[in-house]
């Protein structure tokens, strides 16, 4: 799954999800009709949440820190 973010100005707007990046792509023109012309924006591709908890992430990175000090 894909989201599309785009941050204009102060404002960000999280659009999606979308099955395929194309599939956020094709929808970028409509979304960037209602933003300025500096609008900026990503496609991000989305953990299931089956994969890594966010749990386990943060212990990885903490024992991957404690394994480069030592």
């Amino acid at each position: 799954m894909y989201l599309l973010t785009v941050k204009d100005g102060l404002l960000t707007r999280y659009v999606g999800p979308y099955a395929t990046p194309k599939q956020a792509s094709d929808d970028l023109g409509r979304v960037l009709d209602s933003c300025s012309d500096r609008a900026r924006w990503q496609i991000h591709a989305l953990e299931a949440p089956s994969e890594v908890s966010f749990a386990d992430r943060i212990h990885a990175r903490e024992n991957s820190f404690t394994a480069a000090a030592s």
